[in-house]
């Protein structure tokens, strides 16, 4: 029998998901001999053996590789026969040459969420029970590669049961870094607001351990007294932080609405809405529709928030989500979190923790200090949480997952990807996000928030130098968005690289065509609130002809001033009132109905062109019809009032769209049905404008017909969708492009949303969206690294 010796180097996500002990095994049943270790790399095996058994083995590796792996590549190279007597696993070692893919933090499995729940088994009512398949990975590592001293785990020593499993192979939890137990492992524990320990005694149902129990029982017995003092407390309607896997919540009864709304009172959070994790799919089954791809998403590895609709008598507070038909719901994904569920709650508001404005808190002395106004109680425990990740939000749409914010469960999953360097790029202000390129991936950071302070400014630098340090990347050129006053832009300028300036909305087409891998010309539809244009205007409905290099602006909405700037995205009255102007005839007194005698103090303002900023954003006419239907008048989250507006048409969709194109110029467009509104486009320098006074003027007309205010938030939902079609049947006559990529904040929009895509591919349109990365900001940083690229390359070229 000829014995053959090869050397592999698999790459990929292949540390901390069980990887090691799975070629162990495979390797022992094809009677195989050598070694397999952990490397900054990824995995290495130095193996021999007959051909049949090393087919055999590599058949199981290529196609029956650990679930929570992603194989990247193997590499395979013959060497000289060296004999070894076994198949051990090596120690770990560092390279600082290449990358290590490394898994998110994933979500408790069911085996040890049984144990957990099994009064027989050692771990009962532990809290931080894990395993190679689940639990922390991301939020607790420090450096690489992926060993326990290398994480927050460190302090905490194995007992001889823990590390008795940890070195066996045969174990699910061998060598699971974060493995503990009562006896060894983390803690929770309770204080007041105050920052005041709990006694046990308060706590203890019976005021003593009972003396029968050994110390592991007495810890369960503390840790089940603990959960059972929390639930009682949240069913009298007090309110918690609750200090979870990657940061902590805040939390109270979600079916008590006194407690919904004094958390919204002393969190000063008026309207925005509430997530909410639920005990089983069974409980989300009586509040909320729930389809097959939903149920996957609410019951996976992953367990984001996902977005679900209502039903419409759910029995819940209406204050969770008010005005909304959807409802933002996660099942449990943490032992704590099943053992919160253990009894009689059912449904828990789970908030991400933090004040206004500021990061998400999740150490916790900073949690004490930031949250005690505003929590009665802290559940915590004393594992630290080296990186804050927040939840991630979903939804399902035409069948398919749209990720609306990407951290917990699954960043830092990188996209396959080459680059000509290292970048960095910095990505936008809201909803932020980086993203480096190293040795053929981008990996876009999790979801940093909004860069509004320096508290979130700080963060947002801290979380790059985490990057740089996990995945020992250096960049040589660094990217950015143009906006001069954004916080990313002057990150991105105040350090001493090569920077490479970006267009927002190119940005977002960019991000949309790398997830899809296009890289020929596309129509890009961009449509936000807010992006800094090459005029140095604000854009927002962008009809771009781009490919990864470069772009053109081939139509838009008609500008409008701002009056008042960036207060005007805070109160939207202000573009109603700004709109109702360029629309109607000037006349003060007819607008001054609608908005009393503030608007005369504006409308001065538009005429003397004091402090304001014109815009073409797609996202400021949304607001500005919601303002006039007086849907929303003041914002206190981004983007109410057009979620408000889109909330009033229910989810019933038209796909009705009739065009009488007659024209580049100066047409306006009849529909032959009522469910849209007459609009016009002209051609100004070369690019298709969509003016605006139609529409305006048509909805003021429908208000004071009195018709109903959902149907003409329908029609003008219908009226973009119809002109959207429109331009993009000329830009496809112009250009000879069929291909359509839509990206932008507005897209999370889901009556715009499929309402364009059906009408698009019904006029044989190819349509690319986002899934796994946002559509909205989050997205950006990804399409800033490939433009840069692109440059870059061109420059070589």
């Amino acid at each position: 029998m000829r014995i053959k010796r090869i050397f592999i180097k698999v790459e990929g996500i292949v540390q901390g998901v069980g990887f090691r002990p799975f070629i162990y095994n495979i390797a022992v049943l094809n009677n195989l001999k050598g070694w397999v270790n952990n490397n900054s790399e990824g995995v290495f095996i130095d193996i021999e053996g007959s051909n049949e058994s090393l087919d055999n083995f590599l058949d199981e590796l290529r196609f029956n590789p650990p679930p929570l792996s992603r194989i990247e590549n193997i590499h395979i190279i013959e060497k000289s026969i060296c004999s070894f007597d076994k198949f051990e696993i090596k120690e770990s070692t560092e390279s600082l040459e290449k990358i290590t893919l490394i898994s998110p933090d994933i979500a408790i499995c069911k085996e040890c969420r049984d144990d957990i729940l099994d009064s027989n088994n050692r771990r009962y009512f532990y809290p931080f029970t894990n395993c190679t398949n689940c639990g922390p990975r991301y939020s607790i590592i420090k450096h690489l590669p992926y060993d326990r001293d290398k994480t927050t785990m460190n302090e905490f020593k194995m007992c001889p049961s823990c590390e008795a499993e940890y070195k066996n192979p045969l174990n699910r939890r061998f060598h699971a870094q974060p493995n503990a137990c009562h006896t060894c492992g983390p803690h929770i524990y309770l204080i007041d607001n105050k920052g005041i320990n709990i006694p046990l005694t308060d706590i203890i149902n019976n005021k003593e351990l009972p003396d029968t129990l050994n110390l592991i029982n007495n810890e369960a017995y503390i840790n089940e007294n603990i959960i059972n003092w929390t639930q009682k407390k949240l069913k009298e309607g007090f309110i918690f932080a609750i200090k979870g896997l990657t940061g902590f919540h805040m939390v109270c009864d979600g079916e008590n609405s006194a407690a919904v709304d004094l958390l919204r009172k002393r969190k000063h959070r008026p309207d925005k809405p509430f997530a909410v994790m639920m005990k089983n799919i069974n409980t989300v089954k009586k509040y909320c529709t729930v389809n097959d791809k939903e149920e996957e998403l609410l019951s996976g590895i992953r367990k984001p928030i996902v977005l679900l609709n209502k039903f419409n008598n759910y029995n819940l507070p209406e204050t969770l989500a008010p005005n909304q038909n959807t409802l933002g719901v996660m099942l449990p994904f943490t032992p704590l979190h099943e053992l919160l569920f253990f009894k009689d709650l059912n449904v828990l508001v789970m908030t991400s923790a933090n004040v206004h404005g500021l990061p998400l808190e999740h150490i916790n002395e900073t949690a004490i200090d930031h949250l005690s106004d505003i929590v009665d109680y802290f559940l915590m425990h004393d594992r630290d949480i080296f990186m804050p990740v927040d939840d991630s939000v979903s939804k399902v749409v035409l069948g398919h997952e749209r990720i609306i914010r990407r951290a917990r469960g699954y960043a830092p999953e990188p996209i396959t990807f080459k680059t000509e360097a290292p970048i960095l790029s910095c990505g936008s202000n809201m909803k932020n996000t980086t993203c480096i390129s190293k040795d053929g991936f981008l990996f876009l950071s999790p979801h940093n928030g909004d860069l509004e302070n320096l508290e979130t400014y700080e963060h947002y630098k801290s979380n790059i130098e985490h990057l740089k340090n996990i995945f020992a990347f250096s960049p040589k050129y660094i990217a950015s968005d143009m906006h001069p006053s954004y916080y990313s832009t002057q990150y991105a300028k105040s350090c001493d690289i090569e920077l490479i300036q970006v267009q927002h909305h190119h940005a977002h087409i960019v991000s949309c065509m790398v997830e899809n891998k296009l890289s020929n010309k596309v129509i890009g539809l961009s449509f936000d609130g807010t992006g800094y244009g090459t005029d140095e205007k604000i854009w927002g409905s962008e009809f771009l002809i781009c490919d990864y290099e470069s772009f053109r602006r081939s139509a838009h909405l008609n500008y409008i001033v701002m009056p008042g700037g960036d207060t005007a995205i805070l109160e939207p009255w202000r573009m109603g009132a700004s709109y109702l102007y360029n629309s109607l005839p000037k006349d003060s007194t007819y607008i001054s109905d609608f908005y009393g005698n503030k608007a005369e103090i504006l409308l001065k303002m538009i005429d003397k062109n004091i402090n304001c900023i014109e815009t073409s954003s797609m996202g400021r006419f949304f607001d500005a019809v919601s303002s006039i239907l007086d849907i929303c008048q003041k914002v206190t989250y981004e983007g109410q009032a057009s979620i408000e507006l889109e909330s009033l048409i229910a989810n019933s969709y038209s796909n009705s769209y009739n065009y009488n194109i007659d024209s580049y110029n100066h047409i306006i467009f009849n529909n032959d049905n009522d469910d849209s509104y007459d609009y016009l486009i002209f051609n100004k320098a070369s690019e298709l404008i969509i003016d605006t006074v139609p529409i305006i003027n048509s909805i003021v007309n429908d208000l004071k017909s009195g018709i109903p205010k959902n149907i003409i938030s329908k029609r003008f939902h219908n009226t973009v969708i119809s002109f959207s079609v429109d331009i993009c049947k000329r830009l496809r006559e112009l250009h000879r492009i069929k291909d359509v990529a839509l990206s932008g904040g507005v897209f999370q929009n889901n009556y715009i949303f499929v309402g364009l895509v059906k009408a698009l591919e019904k006029q044989e349109f190819k349509v690319y969206t986002h899934s796994i990365i946002p559509t909205n900001d989050g997205g950006i940083a990804l399409g800033q690294i490939v433009i840069a690229n692109a440059i870059l390359k061109s420059k070589i070229r």
